[in-house]
């Protein structure tokens, strides 16, 4: 009999969980239940078709249903899994009964938090996830003079830009004193808000969210605050990612201080197999050693791989993260590696820090942009552990890819101060702004 592997979820950890079975074991039966109509489409693509700078929603889903009969998937779609029994080895679907499994992953994915305030069962509230959902909802988005994003998320950052480009008043309410602070610094996020004040949007930082207010229909009408109402048509709430991890506790699988399923190396829980990847699992910070949840789609996908190989007889590793980020955000595009100095300060990581402001491409060449970067390093070895940066574009992907491959392997000031370039007039300016910053930490170094 072949070896079954079920899998719980559809997105990048699930889907990348059953391709890693079948990469390992052809012939393994592989089972994937999701509660929703499609798997393995991109919900990070939904604010930019609501933007318009993507023309479909179809073009976010990376395959056919099709596809996935002939690789040997069997996708239960709109199925819901209702609890798992480690000891029988058992997982008990609603409409289905008891299925058996040899190996099981969960990629039950995340939720967001609840705003924890009054109103929450109205209509008029949009959580951005299902692509289906997002269709329908870009009609009410299309009928909506004004709306409110509730938390200045990575998605609450695109959900500002994209309702902003398509000319509704936008209102962000976040309790903190700038945009994105759990991971960015307020510099780096200074011009994104200077931005969005070009395009219209009124900023409400330092700002707490009371109630979800309703008219006599039970839609949302107003949204009201620390610091007074505001009228609106549509809410989006953008609260952080917690992971959806109801089957995985009651299943007494250990969840760690994330509220994540904790998994070691090879992405295994803490019952006998069982595997987790994506936002329903935590995964330790490279540096810091604190766990992180809720990374990003292709972390998702990656632990998946891993989990899936395992899952069906191979011996594949996920090492600690040094996470790599950025998204566009108002007219920039904003990025980094690790962490920066709001981050560091918080959790006591002692850094000095180089700053630079390059270009993206020579100055005489058309469409060049400003770009400032900063890059954090340990005082006395000069160990690069974190970097942040914001540009008009191009490069701020590359370089924060770049620059948290250097955190991993224990890159020095010194060794980017003194790294190679490529100088094209089209795409890469004579000097580098790493080479600028990493030089202007070893001056501050030697002043610290």
């Amino acid at each position: 009999m072949p070896r079954k592997t079920v899998i719980i979820g559809g997105g990048p950890g699930g889907t990348g969980a059953a391709g890693g079975v079948k990469a390992v074991d052809p012939s393994a039966e592989v089972v994937l239940y999701t509660q929703f109509e499609d798997i393995a489409y991109s919900p990070c693509g939904i604010p930019y078709v609501h933007g318009g700078e993507i023309d479909s929603f179809d073009r976010l889903i990376l395959a056919g249903k099709q596809a996935y009969v002939d690789a040997g998937i069997d996708v239960h779609y709109e199925t819901t899994v209702t609890a798992i029994d480690t000891a029988r080895k058992t997982v008990t679907v609603k409409g289905e009964g008891e299925v058996s499994y040899d190996s099981l992953v969960i990629g039950t994915g995340f939720a967001y938090a609840d705003p924890g305030v009054p109103g929450t069962d109205l209509g008029g509230l949009y959580y951005v996830k299902n692509i289906r959902a997002a269709a329908e909802w870009d009609k009410v988005i299309a009928n909506s003079k004004r709306a409110v994003v509730v938390e200045a998320s990575p998605l609450g950052l695109e959900m500002v830009t994209a309702l902003a480009h398509r000319g509704i008043e936008t209102h962000l309410i976040d309790p903190n004193p700038y945009a994105l602070a759990a991971m960015a610094d307020p510099d780096i996020m200074a011009p994104v808000e200077e931005s969005w004040r070009e395009l219209g949007v009124h900023l409400h930082f330092n700002t707490t969210l009371e109630a979800f207010l309703g008219d006599a229909d039970g839609k949302v009408r107003a949204v009201r605050t620390s610091s007074g109402e505001i009228p609106v048509d549509l809410a989006v709430v953008a609260t952080h990612k917690t992971p959806n991890n109801a089957l995985a506790a009651a299943a007494g699988i250990k969840l760690g201080s994330t509220g994540g399923i904790v998994v070691d190396e090879h992405m295994k829980t803490s019952a006998p197999d069982v595997w987790a990847a994506g936002d329903a699992c935590e995964i330790p910070h490279g540096l810091a050693g604190t766990p992180l949840q809720g990374l990003t789609g292709s972390h998702a996908y990656a632990q998946g791989k891993a989990a899936g190989q395992n899952a069906g007889g191979g011996d594949k590793t996920y090492k600690t993260v040094f996470v790599p980020w950025g998204t566009p955000a108002g007219k920039w595009v904003i990025g980094g590696a690790s962490f920066g100095e709001a981050t560091a300060t918080a959790i006591g990581i002692p850094y000095v820090v180089g700053v630079a402001e390059g270009i993206s491409r020579s100055r005489y060449y058309s469409g060049v942009k400003k770009v400032k970067l900063k890059i954090l390093a340990d005082p006395k070895s000069h160990k690069v552990i974190g970097a942040q940066m914001v540009g008009g574009g191009d490069g701020i992907k590359e370089r924060a890819d770049f620059l948290a491959q250097a955190i991993r392997f224990g890159m020095t000031l010194e060794d980017l101060a003194t790294m190679e370039n490529v100088f094209a007039p089209a795409i890469g300016a004579l000097t580098e702004p790493i080479v600028v910053a990493a030089n202007n930490g070893l001056v501050a170094a030697k002043k610290a």
